[in-house]
């Protein structure tokens, strides 16, 4: 029974038909990462603008 676990174990940590796909899937969550903190960058920085646009027109009218 042990030899043949220890040949099953073998064979998995030799397969690496799954590695490219882990890679690929590394690879989108850091870029889903970075486009999400972009985001929330550029929505802080919109937010503020159309706040000091409010701001300016209520002081006009």
């Amino acid at each position: 029974m042990m030899p043949r676990l220890t040949r099953l174990a073998q064979r998995l940590l030799a397969d690496r038909r799954g590695a490219t796909a882990v890679e690929y899937g590394l690879i989108v969550a850091l870029v889903v990462i970075a486009i999400i903190a972009a985001v929330m960058s550029v929505a802080s920085v919109t937010t503020t603008m159309w706040n000091n646009v409010n701001t300016r027109v209520d002081d006009v009218t």
